[in-house]
């Protein structure tokens, strides 16, 4: 999966677990929960439906390197290099 399938991967998945949040405006640097307006409720259900939608283990100690859609595709990338 390349970085656009990914970054397509967490948009899909923020906007299953927090129904009717805008991401047009999404500035990829920039932190979910400041832009969002996200709580931790929503967050973890982020990070739920990111771990079914690619199939990988995202651990509660790595919520935090989930912090922008950057933050989140560098994470992720990295993560399915390693499981290889």
């Amino acid at each position: 999966m390349n970085n656009t399938e990914l970054r397509t991967a967490v948009l899909e998945a923020l906007a299953e677990a927090v129904p009717g949040i805008e991401l047009d405006d999404l500035v990829s640097a920039e932190s979910f929960r400041e832009q969002l307006d996200i709580d931790s409720v929503d967050f973890l259900n982020f990070s739920a439906a990111l771990s079914r939608r690619l199939g990988i283990d995202i651990p509660d100690a790595d919520t935090p390197r989930l912090a922008s859609l950057d933050d989140t595709v560098e994470y992720l990338a990295a993560r399915r290099l390693g499981d290889r």
